[in-house]
């Protein structure tokens, strides 16, 4: 598996913190109530870790990461949290080709639907089908843009840490009737000097909220919105409760 965070790990976990702001309360919110195990799908440095444990305090959790450095800060920082040593149990694999348990309470999905393609999606939609437990649910969020259109550059992140500041700027084109190829740029700078830039690009698989609902039906699964409607967060059901 090719890892898309190899080279922009460094700023990924940093930058992604102030989003968390918005999605934490949310996210905990949503997950309210229900039964472990929780997998975290693309689980990162752990950010959104942190929010489940919280959220379901007797829930042990399921963090899938497979990007080497990425996982590498999710280890550190559940490492020294003693409250989340016990309970998270670190996979190094992806997504659908980790050993998760048979019975699952809760899956959480936040920020890296679009690393999937339809074919992927439906696989995962048939694991929720038959893993969620009675009262279970999946937790995800579709990012803009939903349609194959170009993004002009744009400064998603600006970070202070010491002396240097950390830029991470982004643009999309279409590469497909569903797809959009992103190219992000990260700059380092040391007080006013520019003195490093890195570019990256990647395959973002585009994913609407109807073309999200026909692809549940067919699994016995219902969309429901979560959240303040500018975060585009979903709860996913089955339709037959236990």
């Amino acid at each position: 598996m090719v890892d898309q965070y190899e080279k922009s790990a460094e700023f990924i976990d940093i930058m992604l913190g102030p989003h968390w702001s918005a999605l934490s309360s949310p996210l905990a919110e949503a997950l309210r109530g229900t039964p472990g195990p929780i997998v975290d799908v693309g689980a990162g440095g752990g950010h959104g870790t942190r929010v489940i444990a919280q959220a379901v305090p007797d829930a042990d959790i399921v963090a899938v990461e497979p990007s080497f450095a990425l996982r590498s800060v999710l280890l550190a920082r559940v490492y020294e949290d003693a409250g989340l040593r016990d309970r998270v149990t670190v996979l190094p694999e992806g997504f659908l080709q980790a050993a998760l348990p048979d019975r699952i309470g809760a899956v959480v999905a936040m920020n890296v639907i679009g690393h999937f393609p339809a074919a992927d999606r439906d696989r995962i939609w048939n694991m929720l089908a038959m893993r969620l437990l009675p009262g279970g649910r999946a937790v995800l969020n579709l990012q803009p843009p939903t349609e194959p259109v170009a993004v002009p550059e744009f400064r998603g992140a600006d970070v202070h840490i010491g002396r240097r500041r950390y830029e991470g700027w982004g643009r999309a084109e279409p590469a497909g009737p569903d797809r959009l190829l992103w190219h992000m740029m990260y700059r380092t700078y040391q007080d006013s000097d520019m003195v490093a830039e890195l570019e990256v690009s990647y395959d973002w698989w585009l994913l609407d909220e109807k073309t999200l609902e026909v692809e549940l039906h067919g699994h016995g699964l219902n969309l429901k919105q979560t959240g303040p409607a500018e975060l585009r967060m979903y709860t996913i059901q089955s339709r037959v409760r236990g």
